[in-house]
């Protein structure tokens, strides 16, 4: 099947793999690109058929695999997801074959803060089971006796987008609502209403626990086997965001120990969900992963998905791209190289950050000061955000920030002493600002130059260990010694301080990634202030 527009040009052909509104259709065809549903085909189907397609739209049931893209090459130019999470996507693969990657990261939100509300009713009131139990004849009235949401505390972990809309609504329901979220100002906590808690603390006071936070490493299983056992006798948790952020089995031991009254859950760590021992209580509720399932949400992500589309296989404007950064033509030679550095350097902070963010402010030095900076400041703000919250990307990033109430500034100087041209990221949080600065090494090559104040120059690798402590003789030697015994080769080691005795900084490139183990040792090490393991693509 092939077409051609008004102009002779090939018209764009897309590939619709997972159910979507008809609207998108329309949308598509109204474009002028060319559109195909065929739903439901399998890995090998898909590898003979990408090929002829120059877009991919889907939802989470298709797996699009690095095998999927590679059959794509060389058409296949952009794959949409109608929907906010990427984990069905291989999106290293599709960024180093060129395809990009779009999503609709805001389509959910609504419709998801409305199920995570309904689903705690019905665990508050136990309504599943007494509907069960009504429905077979039995009228046990005393048996279902549940609680009341007003006067409680909910404890939210994750207060972005959707975790905003369930603070709302359970004000409305006249809850206490407190939440965790390292990236939650406490100016946006106020407007909001919330109380701005630490983990331990949530843990301690929430009646009703509900997770808003994306899956990763840092977050897996953030509600573990420990943590669940800390919380108050009684709790309730309800996970309507991402599988694998709860022990599903230490949950359904504590329930039948009595510790936790009831859990409600829409997603799982192996979806679909075909059995589990939680499936045995009537103290929990599930849904299958109904979220985002309303016929207006639905709507929303497929008009979403195909207007992005369509504008980037007809305009080449990119909208929602989580691997692509927006940029003209004629720009882009002269900023790729700033892309890594604006990349690495908010990344660099981002991983170091633990605290709420209240600011971020960069500053374009030199040669810097005289492109378009924009891109550079979305990318900064993607990689600093991105170690904590799923589908940043820089399209989204500033509105992810204004929502966060991280008050961003860019300034630009056209001269920088000992420097042709200089990139510098300033974070200020709770415990105060930090500044890492960057260069380009011969106008390519990305090199950190100066951290919290300190002069440094250093290649940042895909794995390396940050150091910051008191500068006292030996400390070198033990460091070495260590990463020596864990079989670990050191790429590169850079150091710097501030003065003699003062404060120190040691970046080392390593060969292999270090471990949480090897890092509790060297934190327990004389003189050590702060240790952590980076990673940099």
């Amino acid at each position: 099947m092939t077409g051609r527009g008004a102009r002779g040009e090939e018209m764009p052909r897309v590939l619709i793999a997972d159910r979507l509104s008809p609207a998108a259709v329309e949308v598509f065809e109204r474009r002028g690109v060319m559109v195909e549903e065929r739903t439901g085909l399998d890995e090998d189907e898909l590898v003979r058929l990408i090929g002829g397609y120059d877009g991919l739209a889907v939802r989470s049931a298709t797996r699009v695999t690095r095998r999927i893209l590679e059959a794509g090459r060389p058409r296949l130019k952009v794959v949409g997801r109608a929907g906010i999470g990427v984990d069905n996507i291989d999106l290293d693969a599709a960024t180093e074959l060129g395809v990009v990657v779009m999503n609709t990261p805001f389509g959910n939100a609504v419709t998801t803060a409305e199920h995570t509300i309904a689903l705690m009713l019905a665990l508050a009131r136990r309504i599943p089971a007494a509907d069960r139990s009504t429905r077979a004849g039995r009228w046990e009235k005393s048996k279902f006796t549940g609680i009341e949401l007003a006067g409680k505390t909910l404890g939210l972990i994750g207060c972005g987008n959707i975790g905003s809309i369930v603070a709302d609504r359970a004000h409305g329901l006249k809850m206490r609502v407190i939440a965790y979220d390292p990236f939650l100002a406490e100016e946006r906590a106020r407007a909001l209403g919330v109380e701005r808690v630490g983990f331990d603390e949530l843990l301690e006071r929430a009646d009703i626990i509900s997770l808003h936070t994306p899956l990763t490493e840092q977050t897996r299983n953030i509600l573990s086997r420990e943590a669940l056992a800390r919380t108050r006798r009684g709790v309730r948790i309800v996970n309507c965001a991402r599988g694998g952020l709860v022990d599903e089995q230490a949950l359904y031991e504590l329930i039948v120990a009595g510790h936790v009254a009831g859990a409600a859950l829409d997603v799982f760590e192996h979806e679909p969900a075909r059995q589990s021992p939680l499936f045995a209580l009537d103290e929990v509720v599930v849904t299958p992963h109904l979220g985002a399932s309303t016929t207006e949400a639905q709507e929303k992500v497929a008009l979403q998905i195909a207007e992005q589309m369509a504008d980037y296989l007809l305009d080449g404007a990119i909208v929602n791209a989580l691997n692509m950064p927006s940029v003209s033509a004629e720009e882009a030679p002269r900023l790729r190289p700033y892309f890594r550095l604006a990349e690495q350097l908010g990344s660099f902070a981002g991983q170091l950050t633990e605290t709420g963010i209240r600011a971020v402010s960069i500053l374009y030095g030199g040669e810097a000061a005289g492109l378009n900076t924009r891109p550079l400041t979305q990318l900064v703000l993607a990689a600093l955000l991105r170690p904590q919250l799923e589908s940043v990307n820089m399209v989204n990033a500033p509105a992810v920030a204004r929502a966060r109430g991280i008050e961003v500034t860019t300034m630009e100087r056209e001269s920088i002493p000992g420097y042709r041209t200089l990139v510098t990221v300033e974070v200020v949080t709770e415990r105060g600002p930090r500044e890492v600065s960057g260069t380009l090494f011969q106008g390519a090559e990305p090199r950190v130059v100066s951290i919290r104040g300190i002069p440094m120059e250093a290649r940042l690798g895909p794995h390396m260990l940050y150091v910051r402590n008191r500068d006292r003789p030996g400390l070198i030697g033990r460091l070495g010694t260590l990463l020596g015994d864990a079989a670990i080769n050191i790429a590169s080691f850079h150091l710097g301080r501030e003065r003699p005795g003062g404060e120190a900084i040691a970046l080392i490139e390593v060969d292999q990634p270090v471990g949480e183990d090897l890092l509790q040792v060297v934190r327990r090490l004389p003189d050590v202030l702060q240790a952590k393991a980076l990673r940099f693509s």
